[in-house]
């Protein structure tokens, strides 16, 4: 019986060791890391102002965990941070990292009804955050060499609601620097970040890795940088898709760089409702196998009805500009509501520029579009030349590309540079300075429909702009400059 019960208890001493954590105890408390300590110093301990945590932490459903000062948080490998309540960091400077970099911790779980705020935050070499709540505000953080951990499918994982991410650098992590799962519902706004060399582990992802939204709220990626490391061949820019879900896309894409990566941007569903408008999109051609990838801007889908509108990109050195697969369906612009003012150069594999390859059977309006920006002005022949369809192969559909534009390329760079436009964002009234050339203001919604016209005068002037909270584009003209600019309204 002595033996039996021993080995009972080596039994429960073991699995006690292996399960040692701090849950807080669910009574509506707030505790700062010093709190912590007190409490479980055999969870927490602290030198200065570097904390030690060595047992997994859970935050309960009705507790909430501060962090406002600047500090250090090491963590012990394995070791994982659970928030089912509230989790608030605004310090200056708060670092969560490994206590060996060898040996990353698990990472971040955030369950779902947690509110979760983190500002000014390094997370690194750690497993990454799994999102699972509806309430996520990431702003103006470093997140880089996290591994696969608690967040397989990217280093910042999501499932659901509208996570706000903003003003953030992801760089370096092992895997997508944003991913959501392929059936979960999610609207992230992400914006004005800094994203590279994500998915070093080079896998068939790319650094943005999204699935369907939540119904009647699109995704949102809109300024971002999106740069790959060109030795991960297999790592593409950004994807939207739905395949394993009927919801559908419906997604801004809008005011991005992205460029490097073995691809640009991606949407792949039956169901897609989508703005890809004013994005820089370069050099992406990392594999190098036109076979494989290399576009600019590849569409996808198996049945027609996709409403995918695109204007004001510049697209170039990609392996091709723009690819269009099975039945996808997109508007470059029209005589109606697309501007269109997409820039085309060298974009090209095997010795021949593909500017718009429609290797589908469904028609294409693609107006006002400069075919070959190198070439400007260019000729119907010109474009046709660059432009994959109907008049190449008679199964294809035929693009309309008559006329073509490239001059709003002509702008005056200095009258451009010289207009001040403040304040942006504004509550509706615009202040213009220094303008020296441009006699007439346009503003377009973000979708490319004309809202309001304005004449202007010479110099300063102050409009005032009844618009909705939104983004707008603002088309300035001359007798000879054209310009566009964005304008945010709160």
């Amino acid at each position: 019986m002595k033996q039996l019960l021993l080995n009972l208890f080596t039994v429960f001493g073991f699995v006690g060791l292996v399960s040692a954590q701090y849950i807080t105890p669910d009574t509506g408390m707030t505790y700062s890391l010093d709190d912590l300590v007190v409490e479980s110093p055999a969870t927490i301990s602290v030198s200065g102002t570097t904390y030690t945590l060595v047992e997994d932490l859970t935050i309960s459903a009705t507790d909430t965990f501060n962090i406002s000062e600047d500090i250090t948080l090491e963590i012990g490998e394995d070791i994982r941070i659970t928030i089912f309540g509230n989790f608030n960091v605004d310090a200056d400077t708060a670092i969560f990292t490994a206590i060996d970099t060898a040996a990353p911790y698990d990472g971040f779980r955030f369950e779902e009804s947690s509110a979760i705020n983190i500002q000014n935050a390094t997370i690194q070499y750690g497993g990454g955050m799994r999102v699972l709540t509806e309430t996520f505000t990431l702003n103006n953080c470093l997140v880089t060499n996290n591994v696969a951990g608690v967040s397989s499918g990217g280093a910042i994982g999501l499932s659901r609601g509208m996570p706000q991410i903003t003003n953030n650098t992801i760089i370096l992590n092992q895997t997508t620097a944003i991913g959501s799962g392929a059936t979960n519902l999610v609207s992230p706004y992400i914006f004005n970040n800094f994203i590279e060399g994500n998915n070093q582990a080079n896998s068939n992802r790319p650094q943005i890795n999204l699935g369907p939204p939540m119904a009647g709220n699109p995704t949102q990626i809109i300024q971002n940088i999106i740069k790959g490391d060109r030795s991960l061949t297999s790592v593409g820019g950004i994807s939207v898709s739905d395949l394993l879900s009927t919801q559908g896309v419906n997604a801004v894409i809008e005011g991005n760089i992205v460029s490097d990566n073995r691809y640009g941007i991606t949407i792949q569903s039956n169901d897609a409702i989508a703005f890809i408008t004013n994005n820089v999109i370069e050099d992406n051609n990392s594999q190098g196998n036109p076979n494989l990838g290399g576009s600019g801007i590849n569409l996808l889908a198996s049945v027609e009805g996709n409403n995918i509108i695109a204007f004001g990109n510049e697209i170039r050195r990609n392996l091709w500009g723009i690819t269009l697969q099975g039945e996808a369906m997109i508007n470059l612009g029209d005589n109606v509501d697309n501007i269109g003012q997409n820039v085309f150069s060298e974009n090209g594999n095997g010795g021949n520029v593909y500017a718009l390859f429609n290797n589908t059977d469904n028609p294409v309006t693609a107006m006002h579009n400069c075919w070959d920006e190198d070439n400007a002005p260019i000729s119907l022949a010109d474009a046709e030349a660059v432009i994959s369809h109907q008049n190449d192969n008679a199964t294809l559909g035929l693009v309309t590309f008559d006329p073509v534009d490239c001059g709003f390329l002509s702008v005056e760079e200095l009258a451009l540079n010289d207009l001040t436009i403040y304040p942006n964002p504004t509550n509706g009234e615009v202040n213009l300075d220094n303008n020296k050339v441009f006699t007439q203001m346009n503003v377009f919604s973000i979708e490319g429909k004309l809202i309001m016209q304005k004449s202007l005068q010479i110099g300063t002037s102050t409009l005032h702009l009844d618009l909705n909270s939104g983004m707008y584009l603002l088309e300035f003209n001359g007798d000879t400059s054209r310009a566009v600019k964005k304008l945010v309204v709160k």
